[in-house]
């Protein structure tokens, strides 16, 4: 069966595309936004070619198809013109019914899906030089370091511009004016006096209206918060200003009164509040660490299986970007890293429980793409037939994570947690993060060996 008959056959099976309210995807689900989930016909979904699992969880109806997602999601994005509304029905339906943690977990998967690869391959540089310079195989300020850096750093230093326009997508408003919001946060004349204030907090200051009302003064490079509560109000503007705008005005009026308002209370609120928000959870989560960082270690190592298997793992990937921008470094990463491994650990024991070669052969599939940071094939189409297996992969995920944190393994830079991102820990934490993939892998194997009975668990 193509991936087009695959994804007609989803439409078909989720109600048809005048039942779905919006759709996107992360790196391995198709995510819908539904008008009626009762018209969502499970058992056949996970029928379908391609089709790994198939859930509903935080209100949204989860498919997974893998690492080749990108693919069916540009059919499915032609099936149902996903460019504009779907329908009269699902553009008028409000997000009331939705708690405020769903419509996060939609904000969060939604803004950060499209943009891990960029994200993902930048932070493998940026962690490979990191090795390369740890090893003294380039000298740290040679001309080759410089320029290696410029093409990892350049993703992050400019990360609003990327959450900007994936927001707008989410928020359904202009993309241009969107990253226009972020060019007012990014503008050299902000950072510049961000930066003077490091060193003189008299020296810069600005004020708008007859000087009444202070602008306040931050480096939002790298930040995360105040740019995509930034797009939502910008969002909301949008409507507003276009709704009241005379018809023969909005061509011009609407973009530049928007613009206008969404920028000043960017400036002026959100972005100011969405800084002190990272700043408080970047110090809640290093505070966590300073008391007991085995226990904050066990903690995030055992919720990541989980939340991986409920889809609720991008959760995290704003609190890392947070950690990345106001700490210089992140200890949540290599606890992900962890939890992968120990995924594809118990995955593999199962291959001595299967009773045929065909269920052997998936088997190894998914443990090798969990080792290459891919877990969803070996979470839904393994660990989920194995109950004891899945506990196997909590306990060692959180065995290794503890490990790793009481030797304070940390990240610089954001990278996907494959084996093949072991590189990009070289340097003083190496070594143990070496020695906590084996501890992560082996035990999670032998106690799923042990675990699992002859038979196999229904």
């Amino acid at each position: 069966m193509s991936k087009q008959e695959s994804i007609q056959k989803i439409i078909a099976n989720i109600g048809g595309k005048e039942n779905i309210k919006n759709a996107w995807h992360c790196m391995t689900r198709l995510r819908f936004d539904l008008v009626d989930q009762t018209k969502v016909n499970w058992e056949e979904i996970r029928q379908i070619s391609g089709v790994i699992a198939a859930q509903f969880q935080s209100d949204q109806c989860q498919i997974v198809v893998g690492t080749q997602v990108k693919a069916y999601f540009d059919i499915l994005a032609d099936e149902i013109g996903l460019q504009t509304p779907v329908n009269d029905q699902a553009k008028q339906s409000t997000k009331q019914h939705k708690g405020i943690v769903s419509l996060f977990m939609d904000t969060v998967s939604g803004v950060f899906g499209p943009i891990v690869p960029a994200i993902a391959g930048a932070g493998m540089i940026k962690g490979l030089l990191a090795g390369l310079i740890a090893l003294k195989v380039v000298p740290k300020t040679s001309d080759t370091v410089i320029i290696i850096d410029l093409i990892a750093s350049g993703v992050f230093y400019f990360l609003p511009f990327f959450l900007a326009v994936s927001a707008a997508k989410i928020f359904k408003t202009n993309e241009y004016l969107a990253a226009a919001i972020a060019a007012c946060l990014m503008y050299p004349t902000l950072i510049d006096a961000a930066k003077l204030l490091v060193t003189n907090p008299d020296a810069a200051s600005f004020y708008y209206f007859l000087d009444m009302i202070p602008i306040s003064i931050f480096n939002y490079a790298g930040s995360v918060i105040p740019i995509i509560f930034s797009v939502l109000a910008l969002s909301y503007i949008y409507r507003f200003v276009d709704k009241i705008m005379p018809n023969v005005l909005k061509t011009v009026f609407t973009p530049t009164v928007t613009l206008f308002i969404a920028g000043l209370l960017a400036l002026t609120v959100i972005g100011p509040i969405g800084i002190y928000l990272g700043k408080l959870l970047a110090l809640f989560i290093h505070s966590l660490f300073d008391v007991s960082a085995v226990f904050a270690g066990a903690i995030v190592g055992a919720i990541r299986p989980v939340a991986i298997l409920t889809g609720m793992h991008h959760a995290m990937t704003p609190i890392a970007l947070q950690n990345f921008a106001e700490l210089g470094y992140d200890m949540l990463m290599p606890m992900m890293f962890m939890a992968n491994m120990a995924i594809a650990g118990a995955t593999a024991a199962m291959y001595f429980k299967a009773k045929n070669k065909q269920e052997k052969t998936v088997i190894v599939s998914a443990a090798v793409s969990a080792l290459l940071g891919i877990t969803e094939p070996a979470l839904f189409g393994v660990l989920t037939k194995y109950k004891k297996a899945f506990i196997a992969a909590t306990v060692g995920s959180a065995i290794a994570s503890a490990f790793i944190a009481l030797f304070g393994v940390r990240l610089y830079g954001y990278i996907l947690s494959s084996i093949f991102s072991l590189p990009a820990y070289i340097g003083p934490y190496f070594i143990f993060a070496i020695l906590g993939v084996l501890i992560s892998i082996c035990s999670s194997f032998i106690m799923a060996y042990i675990f699992v009975g002859k038979k196999r668990a229904e």
